[in-house]
Formats: C-alpha cells, sequence, structure tokens
C-alpha cells in the first residue's frame, strides 16, 4: 500500500481507553503521565470513530492488597483510596464519554468482561495511560489470547518520554500480534472497511 494506511482484516474492532483517571493526569500526583494531556484530543477522535464500540477502564486499589501487591502499596500509599474516591475519577475530558467503566486491580485490563466485548476474533485498539505499564500489560495479555492487538502511539503516553518509547520499541517485537501505529493510520484503515 503507498499511502502508508493499514489493511485490516475484516474483523470488529473495540476502542479501549486505558486508565485515563485523575491519579495519571493531575501534575500533583505521584502517578502524574507527563503527557497525559497530549493524548485527550487523539483519544477523542478515536472515540468518535468507535462509537459506542469503546470501553474506559480505571485501574483501583483493592480493598486487601495480598502478594507482592502488599509491597507495592506501601511504596505508594496514597493509592489506597476506594474506588469511588476523586483520585479514581475518570479526567473531566471524558467523564460525559465514559459512561460504566471496566474496573480493574490489575496494570492489565485484558479481563473475562473486556474479552466478551472485543471476541476471540475481535481487534482491539488501545490508547491512555501508561504505555509502559497498563497498556503494555493489556496488549501483551490480549495478544496471548490471539485477539489482533493496535496500539495508538499517539493517543498514549508513559511515565516518562524514554519509557513511552521503549514500551512501543518491546510492543513491536510482537508484529503481527501487536501493531504499533498513529491515530491517523488506524482511522484510515477503520474507514477502508
Amino acid at each position: 500500500m503507498t499511502d502508508g494506511a493499514p489493511r485490516f482484516r475484516d474483523r470488529e474492532a473495540w476502542l479501549a481507553v486505558i486508565d485515563m483517571q485523575r491519579v495519571f493526569g493531575e501534575p500533583d500526583s505521584d502517578w502524574f503521565a507527563p503527557r497525559f494531556a497530549e493524548t485527550v484530543d487523539p483519544i477523542r477522535r478515536l472515540v468518535r470513530a468507535f462509537g459506542p464500540r469503546v470501553t474506559f477502564t480505571r485501574f483501583v486499589a483493592p480493598e486487601h492488597p495480598a502478594g507482592a501487591w502488599a509491597d507495592y502499596y506501601e511504596r505508594w500509599p496514597f493509592a489506597r483510596q476506594p474506588p469511588d474516591s476523586r483520585t479514581y475519577e475518570i479526567v473531566d475530558a471524558f467523564a460525559a464519554d465514559a459512561g460504566p467503566t471496566l474496573d480493574a486491580t490489575t496494570f492489565g485490563k485484558w479481563t473475562p468482561e473486556l474479552a466478551g466485548r472485543v471476541g476471540g476474533d475481535g481487534r482491539l485498539i488501545l490508547a491512555g495511560v501508561s504505555t509502559d505499564c497498563c497498556v503494555l500489560s493489556t496488549a501483551l495479555a490480549a495478544a496471548d489470547a490471539g485477539v489482533e492487538v493496535v496500539v495508538a502511539a499517539d493517543a498514549c503516553a508513559g511515565a516518562d518520554d524514554a519509557s513511552h518509547v521503549r514500551a512501543l520499541d518491546l510492543m513491536r517485537l510482537y508484529e503481527p500480534l501487536i501493531r504499533v501505529l498513529t491515530v491517523s493510520q488506524i482511522l484510515a484503515g477503520h474507514s477502508r472497511r
């Protein structure tokens, strides 16, 4: 193809917007993703294109962390808040679009609920934060399940620029199970179906 737009197989696509929450979007948070704000407009473009086939996810703390998670929350005690706390709210830019969210106490959001929405032969488009944690964890698990995963590179943000780039490079190693594309490439391929 000469224009750079991908050719998608004839599969239903589902967009998962990963963890666009205050805890990652507010500068005074210990988990702030510095380029969070830059992902808002690209994610809006994707949400408009995928309409009702969108799931917003939220990372929330477990009520009683167990195993290695207990050590994790000793390091990050500020995060030990209930799921309905302001910290874990979807940011205002998406609050009206998010609807009921898929909440998980794990980095990866490839849960039975999301798997049921996407289907075993579907396509999962990923956007959100953080590229080097929850996006990466979700992408790898979905790819292992045999789902075609597409990561919208310019609709993701990492803990820092270097971590974002490393995570994208790592996911590129999984091609063709995981493809890393721009929002424009995704939308061009989606519109050609």
